[in-house]
């Protein structure tokens, strides 16, 4: 048996007892007396009124002075001869029956020497509280009677000091009042009787050995089950469960055994109040638990489906999820020792939005990390460009992301601002362009040009790490001093440096294509031509201005656009693809 989980328990009990000595302070039992009420009579035991009486009657049973708590009973039905010897023994049988039965609310007692008056009893009478016993309710009264002087002062009535010995064979100690010497029953702390402690703590003992026990038992009977079943699931919602089982069976226990001990009526509710915090704290625990053990089980299953990204979103879950619960026990737990709780919420409430202000950039934050938790733009791994850099994510916390860029240096970013850039993620890609333009030299003839276009385009079409949709070459500009040909192909591969290489090879093929078609890679310069010029053709020139001059007189003028008519007859008149086409032939 391990000492500290016991250790801990009974100085919970000690802390509970300690709040139900508090309750029975409250009660009435304070060392300074409460100030006499007006018009109340002068009386050396402060008897002037039923709340004073009362009040003086439990102080000097906590002082364990009997024989001035009997001044406080009414004792005309015993016999004067015996009054100085029954008197204590009454008062100390009567303070026995309050304990156990009846919570003493002074408060509820009345202050005016003449008593409630509406309260359906006769004038001279006062109701101090009702107890249930085997024979049916019985009224605990309090009675105005005349002292020796004839001054009327408030005692316990002789009606219930007459059925003390019959309430004390029912709530006594019995036997047990016999045996044990009278220190065990006089000595009190935290007004629990001596041997009423000594009873609690050989209670908690036996109590936590056998909830030791049952854990124990619970564990080994429920081994051959978990054996037969191939998941590990069972078994770790058998070690959840034993934790908080042996808290309930502990405190089942506990309860079963201190209810013979006859402990007070503040003790007993504040230990009824302990209870049932214990069993909200077991069914919290076995919770807590069971999110620990869904969570892991998640993990597990993400990880098996190949959804290792959504296992970022548990363990802020989890968090969350047993935040609230231990939140929701703790407020449970206050509720029953009678905090008010809805003042406590509408603090927090009002807390809430002052650190909401406060921290509004943080939750800002948090809510952008939740948002690339979601929409999972990037992921830890991931090559992407941000803005205007460039850099693999390391980590996507819940406040900032940080990112190692192409110099090796870590940039720290805001969620909330990480979230609104524009983030392209390389990672994504499932192939990569390759692109760029040509230049070959103005001497290249029309059917050199025809060629080198045919043998690039074979060129892709021929090799393997190259996407035949779309790998395409075309003669696409005259520029300044070069002709223009464009390429435009998808290498098959999404890591970055297997492109850099098949681009390399592609490259060179590039250039041994071009060399084998007897034309060279353009490049900025001028050429000038010495020779004579034989100038214009002159009947080309006629041809062309007579043709024109007769669209004119035609009324056929394309100018600015061709007719309706002249649009049809036009209509595929040119030949696609032209004479010799590969594609020609073939259609």
């Amino acid at each position: 048996m391990r000492v500290q989980p016991l250790c801990r328990i009974v100085l919970g009990l000690v802390l509970a007892l300690g709040l139900a000595s508090s309750s029975v302070a409250e009660e009435g039992q304070p060392e300074s007396r409460a100030p006499t009420a007006p018009n109340a009579p002068e009386d050396e035991f402060d008897r002037g009124t039923p709340r004073t009486s009362v009040q003086g009657y439990l102080v000097a049973c906590r002082e364990n002075d009997y024989a001035l708590a009997a001044e406080f009973l009414d004792l005309q039905r015993v016999s004067k001869a015996k009054r100085a010897e029954r008197g204590p023994i009454l008062a100390r049988q009567l303070k026995v029956v309050l304990d156990r039965t009846l919570w003493v609310d002074l408060e509820a007692l009345s202050r005016d020497p003449a008593g409630h008056r509406n309260d359906g009893l006769s004038p001279s009478r006062d109701l101090l509280g009702r107890i249930e016993t085997n024979r049916g309710p019985v009224d605990l009264l309090l009675q105005r009677v005349k002292r020796e002087d004839g001054v009327p002062i408030w005692k316990f009535a002789s009606v219930t000091v007459a059925r003390l010995p019959t309430l004390y064979e029912e709530f006594g100690y019995g036997a047990l009042g016999e045996i044990l010497p009278s220190p065990f029953f006089e000595v009190r702390i935290l007004e629990v009787e001596l041997w009423q402690w000594i009873s609690l703590l050989l209670l908690v003992a036996v109590a936590y050995g056998l909830s030791w026990l049952a854990g124990i038992v619970v564990v080994r009977l429920s081994r051959p089950l978990i054996e037969r079943s191939e998941t590990r699931i069972d078994d770790q919602l058998v070690q959840a469960i034993v934790g908080p089982l042996r808290l309930v069976i502990f405190v089942v226990l506990f309860t079963a055994g201190a209810a013979p001990l006859g402990l007070s009526v503040p003790v007993r509710q504040t230990l009824g109040s302990l209870q049932q915090a214990a069993f909200l704290v077991a069914v919290t625990w076995f919770l807590l638990r069971t999110v620990d053990l869904v969570a892991d089980l998640a993990i597990r299953r993400l990880g098996e489906r190949g959804q290792a990204s959504a296992t970022q979103f548990v363990p802020l879950g989890r968090k969350t999820l047993k935040v609230l619960l231990a939140v929701f026990a703790v407020l449970a737990v206050l509720d029953l020792f009678g905090v008010n709780i809805t003042a406590i919420i509408a603090g927090l409430g009002i807390g809430g939005l002052a650190i909401a202000l406060a921290a509004q950039k943080t939750i800002e934050n948090l809510f952008g990390g939740v948002t690339l938790l979601a929409d999972r733009p990037v992921a830890v791994g991931d090559f992407c460009r941000f803005g205007d850099k460039i850099g693999t994510v390391e980590e996507v916390g819940l406040r900032s992301t940080r990112i190692r860029t192409l110099d090796r240096t870590v940039v720290t970013i805001p969620n909330a601002e990480f979230s609104s850039l524009h983030l392209e993620n390389f990672a994504k890609r499932d192939m990569i362009r390759v692109y760029t333009v040509i230049g070959v030299r103005y001497e290249t003839t029309p059917d050199q040009l025809r060629y080198l276009l045919a043998e690039l385009r074979s060129l892709l079409l021929a090799h393997p790490k190259v996407s035949p949709d779309p790998a395409r070459v075309r003669f696409v500009n005259f520029g300044a001093y070069s002709l223009d040909l464009e390429l435009y192909a998808y290498v098959l591969t999404s890591d970055w440096n297997e492109f850099l290489s098949i681009r390399e090879d592609i490259f060179l093929r590039i250039m041994d294509v071009v060399e084998s078609a007897g034309t060279g890679f353009a490049f900025p310069s001028q050429t000038t031509y010495l020779g004579r010029d034989d100038g214009l053709a002159p009947e080309k020139i006629r041809e062309a201005e007579t043709r024109v001059e007769a669209w004119r007189y035609e009324n056929r003028l394309p100018f600015p656009d061709f007719d309706s008519e002249e649009k049809i007859r036009l209509k595929d008149t040119l030949l696609f693809p032209p004479e010799g086409s590969a594609l020609g032939k073939s259609a």
